[in-house]
Parts: structure tokens; C-alpha cells; sequence
């Protein structure tokens, strides 16, 4: 049976994962919640003057829109997740060698994980959205540490060069706030989210 606290905020089927991501999906089976994926494909580039949470926002907002217009019912989930470091947005490396040097800014500070969840309805295109922040300290690595993580190919396509639900969680001395923010999918805020959405039915 679907996790019920979530299941029953769910107001039009079929429920549609608007992410390529394999750890948000990994997150809605541990719910135990019957859903596709249908990936968007939008231009992720940072707007001259957005502020760090309204990108995220905008980003969320802009998949599950991509991924609404292809059904005429259902509920679209869709999330954006950046790094945050001295108020600069640590994205995807490019390589190797810049997931390395991403890693060595990240080492023994803190940093800040914004993920924006977006629910967007078919039916009616009646949405909301939320951000959610954590707080993520790394440990003093020494750069054989984080040359022989990157080796393992791990930090390739993440944000900040880290997944903290696998061997990444080996480099994380402290988390402040929602894990599964850092995965990449609040649960919480995905229920706030959910629960706005069907308070306007």
C-alpha cells in the first residue's frame, strides 16, 4: 500500500516524476507511490540577477510546466537542486579534474543545498512550489581522499561533485536540516507543496 500521509494528497492520476534523476525516484519508491517519468528538457542556465532560491523555484516550476502540457490529467512532480557556496552556485562539473577542484573548495567548510519542488495539476495547470534548505558541512579531506572519490566516477553528474546517499556520505561530517533534501528530494516540503496544491480544490 502507498504511503498514505503522501497518497492522499495526490488530487489527479497518473502521478508523473518530471526528473531523470534515479535518487528522486528512488525516493518516491521508498513511498511505496505508483508513478512515471517523463523527463523535461529545459535550459537550466542561471538568469542574470536571480537570487539562488528563485532559481530553483523558476527551474522546478519550468519542468513540471514542460512535463503538465504533455497530459491532459494528472500530478507533475518536479524539483531543481543547486550547491551553495559564499553565495555562489556550484553546478554540475564539467570533468574530472573540475570535480576535484570543486571538492577541494567544499572541504572542511559549510555549504547550502537549495532544492525548489514544484506540483503542477494537468487538468487545470493550478500549481505551487516551495524551497527547502540544508545546511552541509564536509570533512577536511586531503586531496587523495577526494582524488580517489571522483576516480569511482561518482561526483560526475551531481551538484557540488557529492551524492551524500552513497559513498558520498563518507565525506559529509554534518548535516543541518532535511536529508532528503540533500538526495535531492524534500519529503516534507513535497507534502507542504502537495497540500497547497489540494487546498485550492
Amino acid at each position: 500500500m502507498a504511503c498514505e500521509l503522501v497518497r492522499r494528497l495526490v488530487s489527479e492520476e497518473p502521478l508523473v516524476l518530471g526528473s531523470s534523476s534515479p535518487r528522486r525516484r528512488r525516493i518516491l519508491d521508498g513511498l511505496d507511490l505508483e508513478f512515471i517519468v517523463d523527463v523535461p528538457d529545459v535550459d537550466e542556465s542561471v538568469e542574470d540577477g536571480e537570487a539562488p532560491d528563485e532559481h530553483v523555484k523558476r527551474l522546478a516550476w519550468l519542468k513540471a510546466a514542460t512535463v503538465a502540457g504533455r497530459y491532459e490529467k494528472g500530478t507533475v512532480i518536479a524539483a531543481d537542486t543547486i550547491v551553495l557556496l559564499d553565495e555562489k552556485i556550484l553546478g554540475k562539473p564539467a570533468d574530472a579534474r573540475e570535480a576535484v577542484e570543486m571538492l577541494k573548495t567544499l572541504r572542511g567548510r559549510r555549504h547550502e543545498v537549495l532544492t525548489g519542488v514544484a506540483v503542477l495539476r494537468c487538468s487545470d495547470g493550478a500549481g505551487a512550489v516551495g524551497v527547502e534548505s540544508t545546511e552541509v558541512l564536509v570533512r577536511m579531506l586531503s586531496d587523495e581522499d577526494i582524488e580517489s572519490y571522483v576516480e569511482g566516477g561518482e561526483p560526475l553528474d551531481k551538484a557540488g561533485s557529492y551524492a551524500i546517499q552513497d559513498c558520498g556520505a563518507a565525506i559529509v561530517e554534518e548535516v543541518s536540516g532535511c536529508f532528503y533534501n540533500v538526495v535531492g528530494l524534500p519529503v516534507a516540503l513535497l507534502c507542504d507543496v502537495l497540500s497547497r496544491l489540494t487546498s485550492t480544490d
